[in-house]
């Protein structure tokens, strides 16, 4: 699906204030990862194409799939996938979301079930779209560290979405190093 790239971007510039960061009662508003991904779910199935091969579907939660634990990729729940349900040989790409704070402080669960979607179970793309006001290249290079510490060994791509009625965009591609 070669459009998606341009979806993401254009459905996350979509994205409002207050889906990217959530007002409470009595704070400042704060970032929360299910109402941003929700509103990003939304914004995209908008623009999905009809004539589509690829469906969108959130948060898949694969913990009884025979296929994927003969894998050995069970219990995982990616934030969206993009595939062709019923079909392994469908499967194109494996989204994982998380607030620039939340990846901050560990970003090795997504990293790594990005990776397992990847290698394992064969989807064509792995993103990992990281959010909020403080992406800078300081969260990217520490993201590519911890990326590197794991020693994985297929691409993930890295797009960041620093504000909303802004598009996400690809930041980098992190790959295994030679």
């Amino acid at each position: 699906m070669q459009e998606l790239s341009d979806l993401l971007a254009e459905a996350s510039a979509s994205i409002t204030p207050g889906f990217f960061r959530l007002s409470i009662h009595g704070g400042v508003p704060i970032y929360r990862e299910r109402v941003y991904c929700y509103e990003l779910y939304h914004q995209m199935r908008k623009l999905w194409p009809d004539a589509c091969a690829f469906a969108l579907n959130g948060e898949v939660d694969k913990t009884a799939h025979p296929t994927l634990t003969a894998l050995g990729a069970a219990g995982f729940k990616p934030d969206l996938l993009v595939h062709k349900p019923g079909d392994m040989q469908g499967n194109h790409a494996v989204i994982e979301v998380k607030s620039v704070q939340a990846a901050r402080r560990n970003c090795r669960k997504d990293l790594n079930t990005l990776a397992v979607f990847k290698q394992d179970v064969g989807y064509a793309r792995a993103i990992y779209l990281v959010y909020g006001a403080e992406v800078d290249e300081a969260a990217v290079t520490r993201i590519a560290a911890r990326y590197d510490s794991m020693e994985l060994t297929v691409p993930i791509e890295l797009w960041l979405h620093a504000e909303p009625h802004q598009p996400a965009f690809l930041a980098r591609v992190l790959e295994p190093s030679a």
